[in-house]
C-alpha cells in the first residue's frame, strides 16, 4: 500500500477515534439538568438553558459549546471546567467558581457574576459586552486583554475592557 494511502488511513481512523471519545454523554447531560452534581462529565453541546442549578458542581467537565444562556447557577463550581465557545447570555453566576476555568470564544454578555471568582480563568475571545462583573474577584488585566466587552460592561475597579468590533 503507498505510503500516502497508509497516512490517510490513519488520519481518518485517529480522527473518528477521536470524534467518539469526546461525543456528549446524554446520561450525564440529564444528571445535571436534574440538578445532580457531576464533576470531570462530559457535557458537550448541553442544553442548560433556564435551568435553575444552584451549588451544582461540573468542575472539570467538558461544557464546551454548551448552552447556559439565562439560567441561574449560584454558588457553581466550574473549576477547570471548559466552557470554551459556551453561551452564557444572560445568566447569573453569583458568587460562581471559575477558578482556571476555560472561557475562550464564549459569550457572557449580559451575564451576571457577582461575587464569582475568575483567578486564573482564560478569556481569549470571550464578549463580555453588558456583563456585570464590577463585584468579582480574580480578574486581572491580562486577562482581559484577550477578551471584548462593551462601554455596558462592569468590572473591578481600575480594569478595562477593550470594545468588540
Amino acid at each position: 500500500m503507498p505510503i500516502m494511502k497508509q497516512i490517510l488511513l490513519a488520519l481518518v481512523f485517529w480522527g473518528v477515534g477521536l470524534g467518539t471519545a469526546h461525543a456528549q454523554n446524554a446520561s450525564e447531560i440529564a444528571r445535571i439538568q436534574a440538578g445532580q452534581s457531576c464533576a470531570g462529565c462530559n457535557l458537550f453541546q448541553a442544553d442548560l438553558s433556564y435551568h435553575d442549578l444552584p451549588n451544582i458542581d461540573v468542575s472539570g467537565a467538558r461544557l464546551r459549546q454548551a448552552d447556559l444562556s439565562l439560567s441561574t447557577m449560584n454558588g457553581a463550581r466550574f473549576v477547570g471546567t471548559n466552557l470554551s465557545v459556551a453561551n452564557l447570555f444572560g445568566a447569573r453566576f453569583t458568587n460562581a467558581n471559575f477558578r482556571n476555568a476555560n472561557l475562550d470564544g464564549a459569550n457572557l454578555v449580559g451575564a451576571y457574576f457577582g461575587g464569582a471568582d475568575f483567578t486564573g480563568a482564560h478569556f481569549v475571545g470571550a464578549n463580555l459586552s453588558g456583563a456585570e462583573m464590577g463585584a468579582a474577584h480574580g480578574l486581572t488585566q491580562t486577562q482581559l486583554n484577550s477578551a471584548c466587552g462593551d462601554s455596558s460592561t462592569e468590572l473591578p475597579a481600575g480594569l478595562h475592557i477593550t470594545p468588540c468590533h
